[in-house]
């Protein structure tokens, strides 16, 4: 079924995706898988051919165009890729819509211009050893002294942890008013008081670095609270729909190329005579694939129009996320296992796209949470 959500300048500008991924990532993925981190220089690239920051206006260096349309095609050919890519998604799904939305004048000036040139990294720090998807349990606080917050606490299974300039830190600066009680604090590189732990070692997304971040009285000036002291809770509800549309794309994107490499090898490899595929029951597995991704494509092209007219909900992008993710790892589960034991190898992408794909389902939000929003929608 022939996809109509993407107009000819998204489809022109997906072809420079796939140009930087060539020429500026293919040749490095292999060492930053090793490294446990991509190269800083990969993130100026990438503001060169301006993959960072298109929604960022003109006079801070950005493209000014305000289409999440840009946004999914980065996503769908990164996860296309399959191979260590730099977190792109994370910068212009994540992190950038708090600095859009939420800065002053003063902040735009100071922190989007080197953001869209892929100078600046950013990082949202959310989760606690002991507080992930329940965010009330955050205990990193922030007490008043002057003119500046003193942040102390610890955050962990921070993405870009190692490598971020600009670290949004979800902080309980009111411990006696609930939800009301947190409000978002830009940390810098080098404030006295930020230290960084270790760069998490993780099953998959091993080029992506994944870090403790430490906070030991830390002075953070009134100029670099993001919003309202005190609404952090609610600025993070009103974004998290956003990335996970995300991930949600990427899941999709990340499934049907799995998908299409498998159907050409079920195609060549011959067992009894042969091609496996045409094996009634692996040729049933792969019709049901093929009919569950485009489905699959088809709600997500949906979202991405609401997303585009301002109407996507909350309750949409959790319906997204936790069907996509399930529905990635069902897919990549049985092509691995259509592979028989080369999908076990690690020459094969098979191998490395069933470890990278596991996180899915838990990051941004877990399927069990999603399900919790979409229930409550129904009144329950």
């Amino acid at each position: 079924m022939r996809r109509t959500v993407y107009e000819p300048e998204h489809e022109q500008f997906r072809e420079t995706v796939k140009e930087f991924l060539v020429r500026e990532v293919a040749p490095h993925g292999e060492r930053w898988e090793k490294a446990g981190i991509v190269d800083r220089e990969v993130y100026r690239a990438g503001g060169k051919y301006g993959l960072l920051g298109f929604s960022i206006p003109e006079e801070f260096g950005g493209g000014g165009v305000d289409d999440f349309r840009f946004n999914a095609v980065v996503s769908e050919e990164l996860a296309r890729f399959g191979g260590s890519t730099p977190a792109f998604t994370l910068q212009n799904d994540i992190v950038l819509p708090y600095l859009l939305s939420l800065t002053t004048p003063e902040q735009k000036k100071r922190w989007l211009p080197g953001f869209a040139a892929g100078e600046l990294i950013g990082a949202i720090a959310m989760s606690e050893p002991g507080a992930g998807s329940d965010l009330a349990g955050i205990r990193t606080a922030g007490v008043r002294d002057g003119d500046d917050w003193i942040v102390s606490g610890a955050k962990t299974f921070i993405s870009s942890g190692i490598n971020s300039d600009l670290v949004i830190v979800v902080t309980r600066t009111d411990p006696e008013a609930g939800h009301k009680g947190f409000t978002l604090l830009v940390v810098e590189r080098d404030m006295p008081g930020f230290t960084r732990g270790r760069n998490l070692e993780k099953m998959g997304q091993k080029a992506q670095d994944t870090a403790e971040l430490f906070f030991d009285q830390v002075r953070v000036p009134a100029a670099n609270v993001l919003g309202q002291v005190g609404r952090g809770f609610y600025h993070l509800m009103h974004n998290l729909p956003s990335e996970r549309l995300s991930i949600a794309v990427s899941a999709v994107a990340g499934a049907r190329a799995v998908f299409d490499e498998t159907l050409e090898y079920v195609k060549s490899r011959k067992a009894f005579g042969q091609p496996i595929g045409s094996f009634q029951y692996n040729r049933f597995r792969l019709a049901e694939m093929e009919t569950e991704l485009e489905i699959a494509e088809v709600y997500m092209d949906r979202c991405l129009r609401r997303v585009v007219d301002g109407e996507l909900t909350a309750v949409e992008a959790a319906k997204a996320k936790w069907w996509t993710t399930e529905l990635q790892k069902k897919v990549v589960d049985t092509c691995l296992q259509l592979h028989g034991g080369y999908g076990y190898m690690s020459e094969y992408p098979i191998s490395k796209a069933y470890t990278d794909t596991r996180i899915q389902t838990i990051y941004g939000g877990s399927t069990e949470i999603m399900k919790d929003i979409v229930g409550k929608s129904l009144g329950l």
